[in-house]
């Protein structure tokens, strides 16, 4: 079955990425939207849209019943759930086929088991993928969480088993902060996601974060390599590379290799990332998560493979088999992305949506600039503060930072505060240019910078 319609439940810029997907494949898209997002650049560039209600979010996009039943009525014969919102959520998967319609990722029970990071674990631990030593399924309740403790020492991290995005982690350096940490985390994780289910896990110092891209159609798989997500706030990326630098070429192999094993275990279908830490000391690396939809920093991969990740979930979802074989993806150049936010660096990232009045893009084969951007546009206060990406390639890492230094420079956004200054500053840092860095580097960087 090919796809002729596509509903998409998303909004800002992956719903602009989606439909500029759908239409080079010839699919008639239809884009949601709520009263906030009215005037937004994906309903002007959607073949059709459709209203599902006011500007909070949980009146709107995360409505699964009111989502399915416009996608329905809108004709649409497929949803694309783009990321966040609904994306990741069983229900909304099982709730679109049940209306008729075909979800394009996987279905409901696959997104249930790998969100389920224990459950994710024992599957990543029985393909072979290595995983972090920590408790062996959920803990109890904090006196069975000892006995982890006990086991495998401090520093360690107390997480939500339904976790993700960052929510829901504390680290703990000793006991008593463990014992205060414990039912913040549960309180958290059950506010976030209704679920108070904790696992332990050791941390692993001086580490980096390193994601693999992979692509299944339920009975052949591929990897597309690797990303370097290192440089986060607050746990939320910031910056993302691929392929990931310095990797030992047996590592990459393994690594990527465990991923489209853990794929297979569970008979995936569609685009995904498997998530690791990576200790550059070791040369270990340990299963952290499966995101089982698109990522935002995926155009990092599209530019060093020339694999476009989104009509590959496209044709999977219309019963194509997978088009393109291991051998025929390689590694070309090197890409960095960065994620501009309508954020105030000078005020603690404050989120500061506005109007922009002024917006001039770089140009060039090179670059490429995902946004929902457009001048006039307000930026309404109700989501994320993601207003677009900016991505650069080159034949190296070194050229590609260089591009990235002209292309920020070029970049200009007025009307509301930026974090393109933050990226411009992180292009000149020793750090980043001899590439001496891990998790830990961008918070200590930031306060540095921005703090008085």
């Amino acid at each position: 079955m090919t796809l002729r319609s596509v509903f998409i439940a998303n909004r800002g810029e992956i719903a602009v990425r989606i439909i500029r997907a759908c239409n080079e494949l010839g699919i008639r898209t239809v884009q949601a939207y709520s009263d906030a997002d009215a005037d937004s650049l994906a309903v002007i560039l959607a073949d059709d849209a459709v209203n599902i209600g006011p500007g909070p979010a949980a009146k709107s996009y995360l409505d699964i019943e009111t989502v399915v039943t416009a996608a329905h009525n809108s004709g649409a014969d497929a949803v694309h759930p783009g990321y966040g919102f609904l994306a990741e959520n069983g229900d909304f998967a099982d709730a679109v086929v049940a209306a008729g319609m075909t979800f394009v990722g996987p279905d409901g029970a696959s997104i249930r088991l790998l969100g389920d990071k224990v459950a994710a674990r024992k599957i990543a631990a029985e393909a072979g993928v290595p995983t972090v030593p920590g408790s062996v399924g959920r803990v109890a309740d904090i006196d069975a969480a000892r006995a982890t403790v006990t086991e495998i020492g401090f520093p360690l991290m107390i997480k939500a088993a339904a976790g993700g995005g960052g929510r829901g982690i504390r680290v703990a350096h000793n006991i008593d902060e463990f014992e205060t940490c414990f039912p913040q985390a549960a309180r958290e994780a059950a506010a976030s996601f209704g679920d108070d289910g904790l696992y332990i896990e050791k941390v692993i110092g001086a580490a980096r974060h390193v994601e693999v891209q992979f692509l299944g159609d339920g009975q052949n798989y591929v990897h597309c390599f690797e990303r370097e997500c290192s440089l986060q706030r607050r746990r939320q990326k910031v910056w993302e590379e691929a392929p990931a630098f310095d990797l030992p070429g047996q590592v990459r192999t393994a690594m990527c290799d465990s991923a489209v094993a853990l794929a297979r275990a569970v008979n995936y279908c569609g685009a995904g990332t498997v998530e690791y830490l990576y200790d550059p000391i070791t040369h270990e690396f340990y299963f952290i998560e499966v995101n089982t939809r698109i990522q935002v920093e995926h155009p990092t991969t599209e530019m060093i493979t020339g694999v476009d990740l989104v009509q590959a979930m496209l044709r999977i979802a219309g019963g194509e088999p997978l088009a393109i074989h291991q051998d025929e993806i390689k590694i070309s150049g090197h890409a960095i992305e960065c994620r501009i936010n309508a954020e105030d660096p000078e005020k603690n990232f404050m989120p500061r949506p506005g109007t922009v009045e002024t917006l001039r893009v770089p140009e060039g084969a090179n670059i490429r600039f995902d946004s929902m951007l457009y001048e006039g546009y307000t930026v309404p206060p109700f989501y994320d503060s993601l207003l677009g990406k900016l991505i650069v390639h080159g034949p190296d890492r070194d050229v590609c930072l260089a591009r990235l230094r002209v292309a920020l420079g070029e970049l200009q956004i007025d009307g509301l505060p930026t974090t393109v200054a933050l990226h411009r500053l992180l292009t000149e840092d020793p750090a980043i240019t001899g590439r001496e860095f891990d998790t830990r580097f961008l918070e200590g960087w930031i306060e540095r910078q921005f703090q008085p």
